[in-house]
């Protein structure tokens, strides 16, 4: 086990694969679907949220990790004086990242390190593996600190939403927008800046040209990147559509590895089935 041990919060989207290889260890939020609360990921899955979201025409409520649920993960890496360096989803958007400084001040243990990722889905996970990389290396803390200082502001995290009906009933938007939007086929583009979440591009037509068409128009971007990985991450797309980004993304010629993963139950309850995302590191 690494000296300093890397945690995150479920919104990071890794790879029950990705979190073993590189020694992650998740705090799961929790999702309320009506009068019943679950933990993302442990007791939920992305499919199940959508088949309860159509039945009810509702939208889970999403929430941070309660004290004693955050503290029952990380006692035993603070019972052994490890260094830890906690990666949350985006504070504008989520209370998570204080419920772990919580932690740590009601414990009086002063090496918990709760880093701001002000990004979500892989854009937090980008940071995950890289300090996780770091970690293995034998890196001390203040290091991997100061690197994710370096690199934080550079992650590009995006994605197209096939529907708004779930943005709808989030509250996240209008009926009235959702409506013409999904008549018309139009598909906004997602973008995180400074921690938020704004629209971007609006495509129209079926799934599979937008979202090639999206990641197209991310070329030159895609072409000046850390080559280090690209993730693509979605909420339930058809196999080929992945695959022919996929192959477009090798086409390019510059990362070492193009991961694939599908986005856990808090993302997929606000986003709904067929988003999906380009995520990487701006050099």
């Amino acid at each position: 086990m690494s000296i300093v041990k890397i945690v995150a919060d479920s919104t990071c989207d890794l790879s029950k694969e990705l979190l073993e290889a590189y020694d992650v260890t998740i705090i799961p939020l929790m999702i309320s679907l009506g009068e019943t609360t679950k933990k993302d990921l442990v007791e939920i899955t992305p499919d199940e949220i959508y088949e309860w979201s159509d039945k009810t025409g509702q939208t889970p409520k999403t929430a941070a990790p309660t004290i004693g649920d955050a503290y029952a993960i990380l006692q035993p890496f603070m019972e052994q004086n490890m260094d830890i360096i906690f990666f949350g989803i985006s504070e504008a958007m989520s209370a998570t990242c204080n419920v772990i400084r919580l932690v740590a001040q009601n414990h009086g243990y002063d090496r918990l390190f709760v880093v701001d990722s002000k990004n979500l889905s892989t854009g937090i996970g980008l940071q995950v593996l890289r300090a996780a990389a770091m970690a293995k290396k034998g890196a001390p803390a203040e290091e991997i600190l100061k690197d994710n200082e370096r690199i934080n502001g550079k992650v590009r995290a995006s994605f197209v939403v096939d529907t708004l009906t779930y943005l709808h009933r989030g509250g996240r938007c209008s009926g009235v927008k959702a409506i013409l939007a999904n008549t018309l086929r139009l598909k906004p583009e997602i973008v995180v800046k400074d921690g938020r979440m704004d629209v971007g591009k609006k495509y129209r037509g079926n799934i599979k040209s937008v979202l090639m068409k999206y990641v197209e128009d991310r070329k030159d971007q895609l072409l000046d990147a850390d080559p280090e990985r690209v993730f693509i991450t979605h909420s339930g797309c058809d196999s080929d559509i992945i695959e022919s980004i996929r192959q477009f993304l090798a086409g390019l010629n510059v990362f070492k590895e193009i991961l694939v993963t599908r986005a856990g139950g808090v993302i997929s309850s606000h986003c709904g089935p067929n988003t999906l995302g380009v995520l990487y590191i701006s050099n």
